[in-house]
């Protein structure tokens, strides 16, 4: 058998519906850091106002105000994004093949099927990622109206923690895309990278 007559395996169909939930949230977490990093700008998390901050070319929105506007618009799009993709997920059942589960542990454990033990791993990185998405945005909405939700700041004991936790929050989510879209390279190729995103 030549390798011509080898037949690659489908490319699992995506919704264009699902595309663009999947756009808007890269997009939107994007502009997100951007504007987060001209935030920190102003007032860093580490050092006080002579500790280190990032390049101007790495932030959005020009200065504090214009940092603070980007970001918060763009939360409730990132918010309310996810809350759409969740809500669809849960109806449409894809949760069942999405989401960790028994099988997944059982094939990292014990499992000899590399491609199936990366399926796995993929799906355990996809599930990992919610609480932190959801720390993310509960943290945003304390620092954003820390008198109107003082119950949900009071969780993180004081401002500084806030911040912090708050900014962890934005290299483990760069991190989850690196990973993320290495998984699916490895699961399917560039192909089913694409298929995310091409009409």
């Amino acid at each position: 058998m030549n390798k011509q007559s080898i037949k690659s395996p489908p490319v699992p169909p995506q919704t264009n519906f699902v595309k663009i939930l999947h756009g808007l949230i890269i997009i939107s977490l994007f502009i997100m850091i951007g504007s987060g990093l001209q935030i920190y700008n102003a007032t860093p998390v580490f050092g006080g106002k002579s500790g280190w901050s990032f390049p101007q070319w790495a932030t959005l929105g020009g200065w504090l105000a214009g940092g603070r506007s980007w970001h918060f618009t763009t939360m409730w799009v990132f918010a309310f994004t996810l809350l759409i993709y969740g809500i669809y997920i849960l109806l449409t059942q894809r949760w069942k093949r999405k989401f960790f589960s028994e099988q997944d542990l059982k094939a990292l454990k014990v499992g000899k099927n590399p491609k199936r033990r990366i399926y796995s791993w993929h799906r355990l990185i996809y599930t990992g990622i919610i609480p932190v998405l959801i720390l993310a945005i509960f943290s945003g909405l304390a620092m954003y109206k820390p008198a109107q939700f003082h119950w949900l700041s009071g969780l993180f004991i004081n401002w500084q923690t806030l911040r912090t936790i708050h900014f962890l929050t934005v290299p483990i989510s760069l991190l989850y895309v690196l990973v993320h879209t290495i998984m699916g390279i490895r699961a399917g190729g560039l192909r089913l990278t694409r298929s995310m995103f091409q009409p």
